[in-house]
């Protein structure tokens, strides 16, 4: 299994190496497929879909000079003939999977059936996080409360047994401060990782190498 969980994206070189370390090539020679779902459940979501797909929102992601670039609406899935999304994924060398409500992501990689493939994928596969992207793979998610889903619905799937709190002392997130993450993680069972968008946490079958040109911190339950 191999996961590069980041904050914003692929925001410096050092998480660019990484990326190409994991993929085994070059990004240019990769097959790339983004999954924008969890962006729906936030304000403007739509907008903002759009503004990451073609890369004038943020650190790049899907403009990142990929073989070539799909999309994955989860949403869709349970209504078409999986065969038409399985093949596509067996041929995808990166999953992208992009930033929103971990709780709505969640469900709908729940729903989709893509939660229960993704341990046979990843064998080949690199997933590649964005903010609650990277977070659903963890113990620990949370939601932004637009949707409509069961309150008692799943906030991340537990690949890996610690948490991701990303987007620290970020401007646009002013509860994302180290005292406030450090309160959070009291509450967690897990080992919590605090990382700023210059940071991402990269795992190949269960080793964990922080990647930072930024600030991060490990609290410890």
């Amino acid at each position: 299994m191999k996961l590069l969980l980041t904050s914003a994206g692929i925001s410096n070189m050092s998480i660019q190496n990484a990326l190409v370390e994991l993929l085994g090539k070059p990004v240019a020679e990769a097959n790339a497929l983004f999954i924008p779902t969890a962006i729906y459940a936030i304000p403007n979501g739509g907008d903002i879909a759009r503004r990451v797909i073609c890369g004038s929102l943020g650190d790049p992601f899907c403009q990142l000079g990929w073989k070539s670039l799909g999309l994955l609406e989860l949403t869709a899935l349970p209504s078409i003939k999986k065969e038409l999304w399985i093949d596509m994924l067996r041929e995808t060398d990166a999953l992208l999977v992009g930033g929103g409500d971990c709780q709505y992501l969640t469900y709908w990689m729940q729903q989709s059936g893509l939660a229960y493939l993704l341990p046979s994928l990843l064998q080949k596969m690199v997933y590649v996080g964005l903010s609650a992207g990277s977070m659903i793979m963890t113990c620990f998610g949370t939601t932004y409360g637009n949707h409509i889903l069961p309150a008692d619905s799943d906030k991340s799937l537990s690949f890996v047994d610690f948490a991701i709190h990303p987007h620290l002392d970020h401007e646009w997130f002013p509860n994302n401060s180290l005292d406030n993450i450090e309160k959070l993680a009291a509450s967690i069972s897990v080992p919590s990782y605090a990382i700023d968008d210059q940071t991402a946490i990269k795992v190949i079958d269960g080793a964990v190498e922080v990647i930072s040109e930024g600030h991060w911190k490990l609290f410890t339950p």
